[in-house]
């Protein structure tokens, strides 16, 4: 399963949702598997490659500290997989993914909400990340793969 949307649209809030409701989900969020501010399109491989098609299901966490990849974390084989970040909806993903939401909000919302939750570390960064999430939104149009649309004023 894939829930994707842009940064502070909810998706974070509604994968936390999904797993109360079905425990037996492992939740993979690409926040802790981006390599970095410019990471977007690494990390949306590193789904492919690693969650969904490899033979033993893993991820590997990016120390955001020391600016360096960290220790590997080995998925339950047997267990559904959420995948919640920007860049799991991708055309490769979802071609092996049994379901796929997209969480929309407008940009003032989106802003709001990153700042309340995150603070200043997103200072000089928005831009960045926004213009990769542009490029992948252009390029994989991840809502129109969805299965599902949610708005994020729905989900707060």
């Amino acid at each position: 399963m894939l829930v994707d949307g842009r940064s502070g649209s909810g998706k974070t809030e509604l994968a936390r949702a999904m797993v109360e409701q079905k425990p037996e989900l492992q939740l993979v969020r690409m926040d802790e598997l981006y390599p970095g501010w410019a990471g977007l399109e690494a990390g949306s491989r590193h789904v492919h490659d690693f969650v969904i098609t490899a033979s033993v299901r893993r991820w590997q966490r990016w120390d955001w500290a020391n600016g360096s990849p960290a220790e590997w974390h080995v998925l339950d084989q047997r267990r559904p997989i959420l995948v919640e970040g920007c860049g799991a909806l991708s055309r490769a993903n979802r071609a092996l993914a049994a379901y796929a939401v997209w969480v929309e909000l407008d940009e003032e919302s989106r802003r709001a909400r990153v700042l309340a939750r995150d603070g200043d570390s997103w200072d000089g960064h928005w831009d960045e990340w926004a213009a990769q999430e542009d490029a992948f939104i252009e390029r994989e149009d991840p809502r129109g793969l969805a299965d599902a649309v949610i708005s994020g004023n729905e989900i707060f």
